[in-house]
């Protein structure tokens, strides 16, 4: 002990206590501050990037001859990664290839396009240069085009049978007998009129042309074949004749995304037959694929700017509202959804290598969530943005790899949804607002970690090979599963809504299943494929609604239901089977749902009768049981196992299907009535109780480290002090 002369008083020199305090404290605050922050994330991946025009949909206005360099003018400076491959020269025959392997590649598709086309394929190509582009984008609305033309008075000159002289004399389209494509006084004037507003001058491609200066392919190369009918529409001065960006792409694009806004029913639909006139270009040997590229790229961010502008709200919300007014009055069909996806994406890069670094984080440009405002209504702006981000292409694509990442949005698979959760998704769909907010289908694969969470009345159905291991709660409303793996891999939490299926096989839920009681479980099975298979714990609760079609009976070796264990007392509160006799039931096993018919199964032995009564015994019960007076049953029957012997009570429950009470031969059958998962601390089949779920991302974070550390800390603070206390003492 350390002693210290105070004025002449010997006092103790104590060790201050509140090190050990705080290193306990720090201790306890790294803990919960990791329990409770870990995986937290936020919104700075999908966060705009500037270019050096700034932000086109901002900017848009600017593009005019007036602004000729990639700083001044957004639709040039949207293309100028074009920089790395072509250096514009003063004149259209002066520029100089930077990368030759692009370059090559870019013209010898056109000479291979054009000399193996087919007839039929050259006539379209013929078709889409002559016509005007907002006519010919009317065939992607599907079986809704022939109304659209009615009720817009859509009308062209150039008819489907092109005229022998083509070769030789130029023909223009004359639209409707107005002179226009369609009429925006018409019934649907709204709609016609937005795709003529995406179509405004500041859409030109014409500035891009002149600056970038870049040779149409036939000038590239004699091996290039025009299509004979459109030699008479190839211009003779070169001098004004660009080719990069392509112009009919450019305006098919816009037209496509005007009508898509109206019309979102038809998206994928509409961006295939703008991306069909795009590639038509190349096989009448006008455009490269380059060119074609380059006119998507700077049609989405127009499109974007204009729809963003406020000055169009009232417009784009009117054409909306006129679309399912007047022009929706019939059920829309899709048509040909993989193969359109297949050709879209070979289109957006066209076969060309990465070029550049492989591994950049996608880029989501300011203001493009706007198309897709119409297509997913009940997500907010950060949503379609994360959807935008989650589907886009990857980096390393010539002339994609602009500031904006306008180059690498894949607008037809973003339609489909996202492609990972990579944070918490929370869906809220009001089925009174009718469209999509009553009904929709996510169909891309979806991976991430993320949870996705469903509320409101509406219907999401999931038809992705899906691996997102967050987990799927719903709330309110349903979720269809529409393949085997559409619930990912985490646990499925049904509090109030209603799970459906739509698979002819096993439906795979990788984790835990909970319902509670105000939840619905809906199983259509027409083989014995069709099982819903749970890798973890089965809680049950709530209703079961069993459907067999197709004349499918299951037999008693049939599972309809798989799990790896079953919570202790867990059955369904109502159970109704459709489609089966009245005499089918449910019987709960250790690891398998399954629905049996009971005439087929001699009624339990009755433990009130007397010895001399004539009795029948219950196949599935073993006889060696022990009855409730004690006596045990004698009759040799060692291949069944044991059970309670169900009582007369018991037995006048099982005549009502929509059940409260479902007697099963291996558990105590009793009403599951908790909202939410139950955990029984002797149940050694059960998860620890050892984690918690972090706020944010839904993650479990384990408890067990820090609670020791805590713990540890504690005890040592108290030892320090205690053994201080007795030294005092001994003093």
């Amino acid at each position: 002990m350390v002693l210290s002369n105070n004025g002449g008083k010997f006092n103790k020199k104590r060790k201050a206590k509140w090190p050990v305090l705080l290193l306990t404290s720090v201790l306890c605050i790294q803990g919960a501050t990791t329990t409770f922050a870990a995986n937290v994330v936020d919104d700075s991946a999908i966060e705009p990037k500037a270019a050096a025009y700034g932000y086109y949909v901002d900017a848009y206005q600017n593009n005019s001859n007036d602004n000729m360099t990639p700083e001044s003018n957004p639709a040039i400076g949207v293309l100028s990664k074009f920089h790395e491959l072509w250096t514009p020269g003063t004149s259209w025959d002066n520029g100089t290839v930077l990368n030759s392997q692009v370059h090559n590649h870019n013209i010898d598709s056109v000479i291979s396009i054009t000399n193996n086309r087919t007839e039929e394929e050259a006539a379209a190509a013929y078709l889409d240069d002559r016509r005007h582009q907002s006519y010919s984008v009317i065939s992607g609305l599907g079986n809704y085009s022939d109304k659209f033309k009615e009720g817009a008075n859509a009308g062209t000159t150039i008819s489907d049978d092109i005229p022998e002289d083509a070769t030789s004399v130029k023909y223009e389209d004359g639209g409707n007998p107005n002179g226009n494509w369609a009429d925006e006084d018409s019934s649907l004037g709204s709609m016609v009129k937005l795709v003529n507003t995406l179509r405004g001058s500041a859409a030109t491609t014409n500035p891009a042309k002149s600056y970038y200066n870049y040779m149409r392919p036939f000038r590239w190369s004699d091996e290039v074949s025009l299509v004979p009918a459109l030699v008479p529409a190839k211009k003779d001065d070169p001098t004004s004749d660009g080719g990069f960006p392509s112009g009919h792409t450019n305006a098919a694009y816009l037209a496509a995304y005007a009508l898509a806004y109206s019309v979102p029913e038809k998206y994928e639909e509409l961006m295939t037959r703008a991306s069909e006139l795009g590639n038509s270009r190349i096989v009448a040997g006008m455009h490269s694929p380059l060119d074609v590229i380059g006119g998507r790229v700077m049609a989405t961010a127009t499109a974007a700017a204009v729809l963003n502008d406020p000055a169009n709200a009232s417009l784009k919300e009117a054409a909306y509202q006129q679309a399912h007014d007047v022009l929706l009055t019939q059920e829309g069909t899709s048509e040909n959804y993989e193969a359109n996806k297949e050709k879209f994406t070979e289109r957006l890069t066209y076969g060309f290598e990465q070029i550049g670094d492989t591994t950049k984080p996608m880029i989501v440009p300011k203001g493009a969530e706007v198309l897709l405002e119409s297509r997913f209504p009940y997500l907010d702006a950060t949503q379609r943005r994360w959807i935008l981000y989650t589907t886009g292409l990857p980096s390393g694509y010539p002339v994609l790899d602009d500031a904006e990442g306008w180059g690498r949005l894949n607008l037809f698979t973003a339609a489909g949804g996202y492609e990972a959760f990579e944070t918490d998704v929370t869906v809220t769909m009001d089925a009174a607002q009718g469209g999509f907010n009553a009904s929709d289908s996510w169909k891309n694969d979806i991976a991430g970690p993320g949870k996705l969470t469903k509320l409101g009345t509406g219907t999401l159905t999931l038809t992705g090979d899906n691996s997102y291991s967050g987990g799927t709660v719903i709330e309110e409303g349903s979720i269809v599963a529409d393949s085997s793996t559409a619930l990912g891999q985490g646990e499925v939490i049904n509090n109030g809504g209603t799970l459906n299926e739509d698979v002819t096989s096993s439906l795979n839920i990788g984790d835990d299943f909970t319902q509670a009681e105000a939840g619905t479980l809906e199983l259509t099975i027409g083989n014995s494929e069709e099982v819903l298979a749970i890798d973890g714990e089965a809680t049950f609760g709530g209703t079961l609604n069993l459907n067999f079609v197709d004349g499918y009976v299951p037999n008693e070796d049939s599972a309809i239901i798989t799990y790896a264990t079953l919570a202790k007392g867990s059955t369904f509160s109502s159970v109704e089977i459709n489609g089966l006799p009245d005499t089918y039931d449910v019987v709960y096993d250790e690891q398998a749902l399954r629905v049996v018919d009971t005439t087929k199964e001699e009624p339990d032995q009755d433990k009130d009768t007397d010895k001399d009564t004539d009795k029948e015994t219950d196949k599935d019960v073993d006889n060696g049981t022990e009855t409730d007076n004690g006596t045990e049953n004698e009759k040799d029957t060692d291949d069944v196992p044991n059970v309670p012997v169900e009582s007369e009570d018991d037995k006048n429950k099982k005549d009502n299907k929509n059940h409260t009470d479902v007697d099963y031969p291996t558990y105590e059958a009793s009403k599951q009535s908790e909202t939410s998962k139950q955990i029984n601390a002797d149940d050694s089949t059960k998860k620890e109780i050892d984690t918690v779920k972090n706020p944010k991302t839904g993650d479990d974070t384990n408890l067990i480290p820090y609670v020791v550390l805590l713990v540890g800390s504690v005890l040592t603070a108290g030892f320090v002090l205690f053994r201080r206390k007795l030294k005092r003492v001994d003093n």
